[in-house]
């Protein structure tokens, strides 16, 4: 099969680039600036960004499939704020949707996130739930999957906690209890992968990892495999919401409005639809593994 992976070179797409290689497919990774570091040996780039319609468009001759990554962190100010997202979320997979209708390409896959919702509490989830939306709306036949948060090389989650607290004693929002099922990168990308199959049609699946963690969880996690203890301190989350609203307009702070109103709302499945690809969600690797292989 021959798969265009738009925001191919990212740190999602350079994995499911790899593993779509590995099971034989033709492969090409559309970003704005393809950098062949990390991209397997297999994949071919191109260049192109979704929210120009005609810089794309001519990636999607002749392919059988296409799966779209292309997406701004939901944990860090996107430039250009809030409208952004709807930027490229929303018409980014309009733009994306159209060359693969026009190209008579068969499958698409959307990358979704956990919560999207049209109507949502932050413009993340918003444009996310609207350009689900979008595709749903398509003559293309689809997959949506929607991860929890996302785990390993070259993924931000770790560093944004670590962004986020200071060694040894920490203040949180809330105390951190924001709770997370962080799944890693290498289980994602395999089940992605098996969503091209026709059986997948018309289905949205939401996805996590093995367990359930709150942001406290994590942040001793990550200072437990540098050898270092982490004490947490809660911070109210309406004293929270009020810095963080207030550095939301400086553009040398990485946490806004949107990143406090994220907090507010848990990041879990409610049935791990991994066990719709086979998989046993105990065995997926946890985040304390990875950090022990890491360090």
């Amino acid at each position: 099969m021959k798969v265009l992976v738009t925001g191919g070179t990212g740190f999602i797409g350079t994995h499911l680039c790899r593993e779509l290689d590995e099971r034989g497919h033709d492969v090409t990774a559309l970003s704005r600036s393809p950098d062949d570091a990390g991209i397997a040996d297999g994949v071919e780039t191109a260049t192109g960004d979704v929210t120009a319609y005609d810089s794309i468009v001519d990636a999607f001759e002749g392919q059988d499939a296409v799966v779209n990554l292309v997406a701004l962190s939901p944990l860090f100010k996107p430039r250009g704020g809030d409208e952004r997202h709807f930027a490229v979320h929303v018409e980014g997979t309009r733009n994306v949707v159209s060359a693969a209708e026009e190209h008579g390409v068969g499958k698409l896959v959307q990358l979704s996130a956990l919560g999207a919702d049209p109507e949502g509490e932050t413009a993340y989830v918003r444009a996310k739930g609207q350009a689900e939306e979008v595709v749903r709306d398509s003559a293309l036949a689809w997959t949506i999957f929607r991860p929890s948060v996302v785990f390993g090389d070259g993924g931000e989650f770790v560093s944004f906690t670590e962004t986020l607290t200071t060694p040894y004693v920490t203040a949180l929002p809330g105390g951190g209890k924001t709770r997370f099922q962080p799944i890693w990168v290498g289980d994602l990308v395999s089940v992605i992968a098996d969503g091209l199959d026709d059986e997948h049609d018309g289905a949205t699946y939401e996805v996590g990892g093995p367990e359930v963690l709150t942001l406290a969880d994590v942040a001793k996690a990550v200072y437990r495999s540098k050898g270092q203890s982490l004490t947490v301190l809660s911070v109210p989350m309406a004293l929270a919401g009020i810095g963080m609203s207030l550095a939301d307009p400086l553009p040398f702070i990485p946490f806004g409005d949107d990143q406090y109103r994220s907090l507010r709302f848990d990041n879990t499945v409610a049935e791990n639809d991994v066990t719709a690809f086979g998989r046993d969600p105990a065995e997926l690797k946890r985040l304390g593994e990875y950090l022990e292989e890491e360090h």
